[in-house]
């Protein structure tokens, strides 16, 4: 067996920081986390309590509701877009209305030991109706699936598109039409497509069902191209949508449904063992027997790594240290290009590659004891990122990339050293790469460095922004600078002496540096998805075994090789660091 040298990483949180800067730093994360848990909240309430006991009052489950009967016992709830059209209005002729996670649930969980792709109408968000970004979030989890090969259960309970918004998604490539072709592309890979309608299926929407392997309807539910109401209009019939094309249609006559249950909990317990039927999964083969383990140093400790201040440094092999299974880590080339770190760690027993930005001061290679800026793209890390890309999709191992980048290197010597060649070699690899990629935009991720790490325009299968991520081209004061650069001096100071004229400038560029810093919320991102979710560093690891354990689930589609045969250990080689 090849030799994978798994070393101790990091140290304990005390021999880090003062207890001082641990209180500081927990008492700024808290409030985040806060935050994010009342946000989230609020998200899932849906349009509040009345409607719970609307969609109890007809004796279902609501959407949250069902994906708990639905999942494990105590297994973990993973949901994706939560703040999709987050704090966005809709006005409906002067009365204001909110669609909360654009009125669907997406979610990874545990059905059966097997990590599944879960889309579920949200039935107490206007019954459960497609309003703009609803497609796009429905597709965004169809496509995650596909390329992680997770079954799919969807969860309907949908009225359709909400009308007075048809407009914003019903054409488009990607409006509502492209939720089937995901479908169809789901289906022809082989990927198992299970659906239950448990109400309305209206429209265009009944083909989301239709196109899966097998379908559970309800005694309540119905599907058809055209509901009772369109009906009687067009043709002046008196009918009713659950004879048109309920239970007894579909399943009795028409066999566009497999079988017919009595209820929401029926029916899920039907879907629960369509799962178990589906291939099982490949994660304890690729552990090759060893077992799973947290880290030495807790993953909670990460929400004490981070100092309020943007500005200020931490150490990401701490993070890392938080993050792999007993905080073991195997570092490749680590004397060069020391503003990146590059390695492998097993998450939950399984091999996982890393690539993090390093922040603070960094030797400066070209200058022999000196120091240069961490959290920048040079070309020798560049060069270090890329051949390690390469070489993490050649073993066919997942690659996390944990991002804190503030740009690339500038200046006649880095144009003269080829960084846009360098930097170019690092879009093509990202693009190209088959491995499975997962992006976590630790705090910066600032100009054309986002897209070099592997930020969401390059496509990684999913991209998480922790609390404190910050996504922007320029800060909001460097930004301010450049747009009044004329009024300035050297210095950046205002030039000008005249009073009135030096109020106006500040004030101009405060609102400016003010707008921009509001634009870098994480909660902006996600609400008109530049990432797919939120969530507070001390949770990156549950996340990660997720992710981690989705990439080797599925067997057979996808290069995994055996260690004994890894690219890693020629790269470590000829690097000198194995």
């Amino acid at each position: 067996m090849a030799i994978v040298p798994l070393h101790p990483f990091g140290s304990p949180q005390e021999r880090l920081l003062d207890r001082k800067e641990v209180k500081s730093n927990s008492v700024f994360m808290a409030g985040l986390a806060k935050t994010l848990a009342a946000n989230r909240a609020k998200v899932k309430a849906g349009w509040g309590e009345k409607y719970v006991e609307r969609v109890h009052a007809k004796g279902k489950l609501t959407a949250w509701e069902r994906v708990e009967a639905l999942k494990d016992e105590g297994a973990p709830v993973h949901p994706l877009g939560t703040f999709v059209n987050w704090e966005r209005d809709f006005d409906q002729g002067g009365r204001t209305l909110q669609a909360p996670g654009a009125g669907v649930v997406t979610v990874f969980t545990k059905v059966e030991d097997r990590w599944v792709m879960v889309i579920a109408n949200d039935n107490t968000v206007a019954s459960g109706s497609w309003w703009p970004q609803t497609p796009e979030k429905i597709e965004r989890a169809q496509e995650i699936a596909l390329r992680l090969r997770l079954p799919v259960v969807y969860l309907v309970d949908c009225s359709g598109l909400f009308l007075p918004e048809q407009a914003k998604s019903f054409p488009g490539q990607t409006g509502a039409g492209h939720i089937f072709m995901k479908n169809s592309q789901l289906s022809a890979a082989g990927v198992p497509q299970i659906a239950g309608v448990f109400g309305d299926c209206i429209a265009g929407g009944g083909y989301m069902p239709i196109i899966s392997d097998r379908v559970y309807m309800t005694e309540q539910a119905y599907m058809v191209i055209a509901g009772a109401a369109l009906i009687k209009g067009a043709k002046s019939q008196h009918l009713t949508s659950l004879g048109i094309g309920g239970p007894e249609v579909h399943v009795n006559g028409s066999g566009c449904a497999d079988e017919r249950v009595p209820d929401d909990e029926a029916c899920l317990k039907a879907i629960r063992e369509e799962v178990a039927r589906t291939a099982g999964s490949g994660v304890d083969f690729r552990r090759g027997g060893v077992e799973p383990a947290p880290p030495r140093f807790e993953a909670t400790e990460l929400d004490t790594l981070f100092p309020p201040d943007h500005r200020t440094f931490y150490d990401s092999r701490e993070v890392l240290a938080r993050l792999v299974d007993r905080s073991l880590f195997w570092e490749l080339m680590p004397g060069v290009g020391q503003e990146m770190v590059v390695g492998v760690g097993r998450v939950n027993g399984l091999y996982c590659g890393f690539i993090a930005n390093v922040q603070g001061p960094v030797p400066d290679p070209e200058r022999p004891g000196k120091v240069r800026p961490g959290g920048i793209l040079y070309r020798d890390g560049i060069a270090k990122i890329s051949q390690f890309s390469r070489a993490c999709d050649s073993d066919g191992i997942p690659i996390v990339w944990l991002q804190d980048i503030s740009g690339f290197d500038i200046g006649t010597d880095a144009e003269a050293r080829g960084l846009l060649g360098y930097g170019s070699n690092l879009i093509y690899t990202n693009s190209t790469n088959e491995t499975p990629m997962f992006t976590v935009l630790m705090r910066k991720a600032s100009g054309a460095g986002y897209y070099a790490m592997a930020g969401l325009p390059y496509e990684p299968v999913v991209q998480l922004s922790t609390t404190i991520a910050r996504q922007s081209v320029m800060e909001g004061r460097t930004l301010a600078i450049a747009a009044y650069n004329t009024k300035l001096d050297d210095e950046f100071n205002i030039a000008s002496d005249d009073p009135a004229e030096r109020e106006a400038i500040a004030k101009g560029m405060a609102a400016v540096e003010e707008r921009i810093e509001g634009d870098m919320d994480p909660y902006k991102a996600a609400s008109q998805r530049d990432t797919d979710e939120i969530v507070s560093p001390a949770e990156l690891r549950g996340w990660l075994e997720c992710l981690v354990e989705s990439a080797y689930q599925a067997q057979g589609y996808r290069r995994v090789k055996n260690p004994r045969i890894w690219s890693l250990h020629d790269l470590a080689a000829i690097s000198g660091g194995a």
